[in-house]
């Protein structure tokens, strides 16, 4: 199906995405916030947060066409205890009826320069284990083929990469982009190369400062996103907007 919206970022929660009419997005890209301080603008309980990330991916299978994609960027938090917020994601998705395709480990830095505590230095008292990946979940509505309809835009050399389970990309700087939690656009673009077509309509239900929409702009397809802080909101509008300067 083809919505008759296209191009908009939505200042509004995406738990109702009323905007957009069943099985219309053939992709969505998104790295939903943690219910953590600097994140959230309401720290909700746990199990509200669980509850809002629930009805938002409920709507993100209802739009998803047959055959459309879902990729969830997602890391594990905390050390007292560690939380593996990727497997309750995909417990999550499941439960939705979305199929798993796999996951990528998204190698952030190599570690020389982590900007983590150690815990215990040179001794097996307590030592840290220092997070330099991310995962990118990645699942499928109805089933894993899309079918050829449309112009793909994938070289040989970056479908080789692109289908290797770890991607090596330098993680984007949050002062420069002015939002704590940015992920590169070359992440977002991989994707969109990878698993859709040209003119194809990309979703980011928690779009933040517009990366997925500007990837999907210069890569000739559409986008919608959804966010609820205004701040964002104005920011991704203001980025695409610049953006689509350069690219003229």
């Amino acid at each position: 199906n083809e919505s008759t919206h296209k191009d908009l970022i939505f200042n509004k929660s995406a738990e109702k995405m009323d905007d957009l009419i069943d099985n219309c997005v053939s992709l969505t890209v998104t790295s939903p916030p943690y219910n953590v301080g600097k994140l959230s603008d309401s720290d909700l309980s746990d199990d509200d947060y669980w509850k809002l990330i629930e009805q938002c991916f409920k709507e993100v299978y209802r739009v998803t066409e047959s055959g459309g994609r879902l990729v969830i960027n997602v890391a594990n938090l905390g050390r007292k205890p560690y939380i593996p917020f990727s497997n309750m994601f995909t417990q999550i998705m499941l439960d939705l009826g979305f199929l798993m395709r796999g996951e990528i480990i998204w190698q952030k830095s190599k570690g020389a320069n982590a900007n983590f505590a150690w815990g215990s230095w040179l001794s097996a008292s307590n030592p840290v284990i220092r997070d330099i990946h991310e995962y990118c979940l990645v699942f499928s509505k109805d089933g894993m083929s899309k079918g050829v309809k449309g112009v793909s835009t994938l070289e040989k050399e970056e479908f080789m990469d692109s289908t290797l389970s770890i991607w090596n990309i330098n993680p984007a700087r949050a002062k420069k982009i002015g939002h704590p939690a940015p992920f590169p656009i070359e992440l977002a673009e991989r994707f969109i190369n990878l698993y859709s077509y040209e003119k194809d309509l990309i979703l980011d239900p928690f779009i933040g400062s517009g990366t997925t929409a500007i990837a999907a702009q210069k890569l000739n397809r559409h986008y919608i996103g959804y966010e609820i802080n205004d701040e964002y909101c104005k920011l991704a509008k203001t980025r695409i907007t610049e953006s689509n300067k350069l690219a003229t």
